[in-house]
């Protein structure tokens, strides 16, 4: 468990890319199984423990401090689990847990996942008085289930595939016919088995990224060599139907992460059985179509991250394929193939489906860079027609251009539309985590409207990122300086007309939100821009993001009463 930790806490302070692949490179070569296979389980989100949760945490440190003195601290830190394994107690000299060896890795996962409920706190008492600081810390960020170390699932398969010097997408395609610890993936990458031979069905490939567009990169393009599609404003998917060797059919549903998200969408999943003319891979865009109308993206969370799927939901929310490529048919990989020829493949699959489920991206027809400029700032009137407002930019793909897994440079570039810009007022700050665990980075802002004793601000959103090291410390300087109140981790600074901070936000769009004053929420909001000029009076008002709803929320919308 120690050097498990070890390798958490340098992840956690280490910012660079590179670094972080060495270290995980080092650890997966030097510890042996099962050890690295549950700690790859743990950096890629395979592990959960249905007994183990925070509560229980806190439950536990109650009982050995003072909840007051838990309570400042926690404020202070901002992190339970970095507060837990600061406050809990030295085992007495001589008492049960005194010098007791440190468990395994291994032995923390089998036990959370094997111990039943009524036992498991003495058991995580046991594991935490043997543990040093750090030790105890990764043992709570392992039962949170919040690593929270800058390390995504695919720097981590990136790292253990270096092992073997394998393409990490070959690890990728491996991966949902595995289970941890991995140990047949292991001994394939250091050359002591044959390659592990993935048992799923219908199984999950690789996505093709794209660059963002920088329009100065028109120059050295040729609009000859590219077609142009909508990038449409839903999740990225993709649909699998395959036939098993007894003949049955098996559809699976992977988001762009390779997510499993089948069991949330079995109305898609029984129109796409009853294809008998598909069999192979479609990547699209999920999608909400109603009345011949794709919704928007505040439309389609409502099917999202649901435990309950209910008859009335599906009919409230049907689901929809938008198609934007097809990846393999019939048992035969198209990857490799030009995406031209991918896509006259593709609309002959789509004219062959019978159901009402899936349709195609249309491509949008361009002789010049000014024509998709024009196309792109204008969508309903260069075809994209009622589902304008779903359209957040035109993708752009080489003709020529194989299906290659990952980001690679040159065949596929994302032109999305310019970012909305609102100058917000700084309202409430917290601290955030890992390396930025001393600093207040975590921001939320509001705009100003009409209240029953003259104008007030009401938030609208929360921003983490967007500025640079440097202007993080102005920030946190000033949360710190003009700190009014406190709530738990979180600080009010000072937001009157004449005194706090204005900061430009740049976001995608709006929708609307029950868990805002307001009634309206950002998507993806960032800081553009720190203010230091402007006072907070000059902030824009709440009926600019009202404005930017889409069509059929603007009429419910809280903020209609501004």
């Amino acid at each position: 468990m120690n050097h498990f930790a070890e390798l958490l806490d340098r992840l956690a302070f280490e910012p660079r890319r590179n670094a972080k692949l060495r270290l995980m490179e080092d650890f997966f070569h030097t510890t042996p199984d099962p050890e690295r296979g549950y700690a790859l389980a743990a950096l890629t989100g395979g592990l959960s423990f249905r007994n183990a949760k925070p509560g229980l945490v806190r439950a536990l440190i109650a009982e050995q401090t003072d909840p007051v003195l838990f309570a400042l601290s926690y404020d202070y830190v901002g992190d339970l689990s970095e507060t837990v394994a600061l406050m809990w107690p030295a085992p007495a000299p001589g008492g049960a847990g005194h010098n007791a060896a440190p468990p395994r890795l291994s032995d923390v996962v089998e036990g959370l996942s094997q111990t039943a409920k009524t036992e498991l706190p003495g058991l995580m008492a046991r594991w935490l008085d043997a543990l040093d600081e750090t030790g105890r810390w990764a043992l709570l960020k392992l039962i949170t289930g919040s690593l929270r170390i800058g390390v995504s699932a695919r720097l981590a398969k990136t790292a253990v595939a270096a092992l073997g010097g394998v393409d990490p997408n070959a690890v990728e395609e491996l991966w949902h016919g595995l289970t941890p610890p991995y140990e047949p993936l292991f001994a394939w990458l250091e050359g002591r088995a044959e390659r592990p031979e993935s048992l799923v069905v219908a199984p999950f490939r690789p996505p093709m990224l794209s660059h963002p567009l920088d329009e100065e990169e028109f120059s050295r393009l040729d609009p000859a060599d590219f077609c142009a599609e909508w990038k449409w404003d839903g999740i990225r998917i993709q649909a699998v139907r395959e036939l098993t060797a007894d003949g049955r059919r098996v559809v699976r549903l992977y988001s762009r992460t390779g997510e499993d998200i089948t069991a949330s969408f079995p109305d898609l999943c029984e129109d796409l059985l009853a294809q008998e003319a598909f069999v192979g891979t479609i990547d699209g865009e999920l999608l909400v179509l109603r009345a011949g109308r794709v919704e928007s993206f505040n439309v389609l969370q409502q099917r999202l991250n649901r435990k309950a799927i209910t008859p009335r939901l599906m009919q409230e929310f049907p689901a929809h394929i938008r198609a934007y490529d097809l990846l393999a048919e019939g048992g035969e990989d198209l990857r490799p193939l030009p995406f031209v020829e991918r896509r006259r493949r593709l609309e002959a699959l789509v004219a062959r489906l019978a159901g009402r489920r899936v349709d195609i991206s249309p491509l949008v027809p361009f002789a010049s860079w000014e024509e998709l400029a024009m196309a792109r700032a204008r969508p309903g009137e260069a075809g994209a027609g009622i589902d304008a407002e779903a359209v957040e930019g035109v993708m752009l793909k080489r003709r020529d251009s194989p299906y290659v897994p990952g980001r690679p440079k040159g065949l596929w570039y994302k032109w999305k539309h310019d970012p909305h810009l609102v100058d917000a007022v700084l309202m409430y700050a917290q601290r955030g985590h890992g390396r930025r665990s001393s600093y207040y980075s975590d921001y939320t802002f509001g705009l100003w409207r009409s209240g029953p004793e003259g104008d007030e601000l009401v938030p609208v959103g929360k921003a983490y990122f967007g500025f640079t090291d440097e202007e993080l410390k102005e920030l946190d300087r000033f949360v710190r300086r003009e700190t009014v109140n406190r709530f738990g981790p979180v600080r009010e600074v000072i937001h009157t007309g004449e005194r706090g901070l204005v900061l430009e936000v740049a976001f995608e769009g709006v929708q609307q939100s029950t868990r805002h004053k307001s009634g309206i929420a950002m998507r993806f909001p960032r800081i553009n821009r720190i203010r230091w000029d402007k006072p907070p009076r000059e902030a824009d008002r709440l009926d600019t993001l009202a404005r930017l709803l889409p069509r059929g929320e603007r009429a419910t919308t809280k903020a209609g009463k501004t």
